[in-house]
C-alpha cells in the first residue's frame, strides 16, 4: 500500500493517526483543546460518510512530500540502514487507530522524516531537541508497528551540505504509550457515544 494513494486514505478513513496523536490527548488548562474537538469532528463525518474529509496542502506542506525521498535517501547513505516503505499499519489492540511511518528499519525500527522550513531545521539542529508533537507520534509509531526505536530525520537541502541533515534516535518510552493508548481508548469511546446519540436522535 502506498502512502497518499487511494487505497492509504481508505485505510486509514475515520481512525485516530500518529500525525494527529498530539490532538487526541490535547488539554488547556480549562480542559480538553480545540485541536482535540475539531480532530472529534472530522473523524465523525469520516466514520458516518466513509470519506476522507478535505484538507489543505500549503507550499511548506508540498515541499515536505517532494522532498521526502531526497531524505530519505540522504538518511539511508549516512546510516547505511535499508527503508522499507510500509503503507497504513493497524494498532495491533485497539480498533479505529494505526500510523503511517515513513519507514521500517531492520526488526526494531521506524524512521520519521521532517523536511521542515529552515529556521526550523537549524533549531533543530543547533538544540537536538524535537518537538513534543512529534515524540508523541514516534511513540504512537512504535506502539502500532511494536518496534523498540525511531530515528527522527530532519533535512533541508538548501543548506550547505554538513547541516542538511540531523539525525535522533528516539527510544520507546513505555509509560508514555500507556498514556497515549489510554487517551486513544477513551478518545473512541466518546466517538461512540456521539455516533449512538446521532442514531437516537433519528430515530
Amino acid at each position: 500500500m502506498e502512502q497518499l494513494s487511494e487505497e492509504w486514505f481508505a485505510a486509514r478513513c475515520g481512525k485516530v493517526t500518529a500525525s494527529k496523536i498530539c490532538d487526541v490527548v490535547a488539554k488547556t488548562r480549562s480542559g480538553w483543546a480545540a485541536s482535540r474537538i475539531n480532530y472529534m469532528a472530522q473523524l465523525l463525518v469520516e466514520r458516518l460518510t466513509g470519506m476522507k474529509e478535505e484538507g489543505y496542502t500549503n507550499a511548506a506542506m508540498q515541499w515536505g512530500v517532494d522532498t521526502e525521498p531526497q531524505a530519505r535517501d540522504a538518511y539511508m547513505f549516512m546510516t547505511d540502514n535499508d527503508v522499507v516503505q510500509v503503507g497504513f499499519i493497524n494498532h495491533p489492540i485497539i480498533e479505529m487507530s494505526g500510523a503511517s511511518p515513513d519507514g521500517l528499519i531492520a526488526d526494531d525500527g521506524l524512521v520519521e522524516i521532517k523536511c521542515p522550513n529552515t529556521a526550523t531545521h537549524i533549531n533543530t539542529f543547533r538544540t537536538g531537541k524535537i518537538d513534543k508533537k512529534y515524540m508523541d507520534q514516534m511513540y504512537w509509531q512504535m506502539a502500532c508497528t511494536e518496534r523498540e526505536w525511531c530515528d527522527f530525520v530532519s533535512f533541508d537541502p538548501r543548506l550547505p551540505e554538513e547541516y542538511q541533515l540531523f539525525v535522533k534516535r528516539v527510544e520507546i518510552d513505555s509509560g508514555r504509550v500507556k498514556e497515549l493508548e489510554e487517551g486513544v481508548i477513551q478518545f473512541n469511546q466518546e466517538l461512540l457515544v456521539m455516533i449512538e446519540e446521532l442514531k437516537q436522535a433519528a430515530a
